[in-house]
């Protein structure tokens, strides 16, 4: 039984049919996207860097390029490219990785109050705004650029209408920074979005919400996994 389909059975034993996208990051410690990956020695290492949609496609990457290459991911949500910044160095660790997928936004156009918990847009202001997302984004491309590893930036998934703390067709204003700043750094573009979106209403985990279902995950996750074996392809 596949490892996603063997946990989610077990959990709806336990506690009900609730998908991990729906668990507040302090309830996902023991995610098995987390878990630490033993490199078969010979493959190529792979970097997956990224919030909770990227964590929710994590093992479908590690299953499609199973044999291909090791593929590792951060124990924890990246969240918003200012954590991203904080703990670049600690992610990318000793290396060396020859793919980085990064993928960005969700966090940063989320919507906070004066005290920095989450809101609505009515009440609040986005986590990081354009101006600060683009030199954020600048920076840490910089910085994955350094290791010598390919760098893949992926376009922001689509806000849908009535999602609580961020507005439909703000992910639309990111990404187009994100280009921008990927154009500047010479860096390959995964337009996620642009994948997902006419898709996205029969994928969502519910109305209102940014997370897919299961099947959602893996159309994701074997489109990255598409264009990192691409990548990897390409390198000398």
């Amino acid at each position: 039984m596949p490892l996603r389909l063997s946990l989610a059975l077990a959990l709806v034993v336990l506690l009900g049919p609730v998908s991990s996208a729906q668990q507040p990051e302090a309830n996902r410690p023991e995610d098995p996207a987390y878990a630490q990956v033993e490199d078969e020695p010979g493959l190529p290492r792979v970097l997956l860097l990224g919030d909770s949609i990227s964590i929710d496609y994590t093992l479908d990457v590690r299953e499609a390029l199973d044999g291909t290459a090791n593929v590792h991911r951060p124990a924890e949500n990246c969240g918003p490219t200012t954590r991203g910044l904080e703990r670049l160095d600690d992610w990318l660790g000793d290396g060396p990785w020859d793919v980085i997928h990064a993928n960005f936004g969700l966090h940063d156009l989320k919507f906070i109050d004066e005290q920095g918990e989450n809101t609505s847009p009515d009440l609040g202001h986005p986590q990081v705004p354009l101006d600060r997302y683009e030199e954020n984004l600048d920076r840490i491309l910089s910085r994955l650029k350094d290791t010598g590893a390919t760098v893949i930036l992926a376009t922001t998934t689509p806000v849908p209408p009535g999602e609580p703390q961020r507005t439909e067709g703000d992910e639309q204003c990111y990404n187009e920074v994100a280009r921008r700043v990927a154009e500047r750094h010479g860096v390959a573009v995964n337009d996620l979005h642009a994948f997902i979106a006419p898709k996205f209403e029969a994928l969502a985990i519910r109305p209102g919400n940014v997370h897919f279902t299961d099947e959602g995950s893996d159309l994701l996750g074997n489109r990255v996994a598409e264009v990192i074996e691409e990548a990897l392809g390409d390198r000398p």
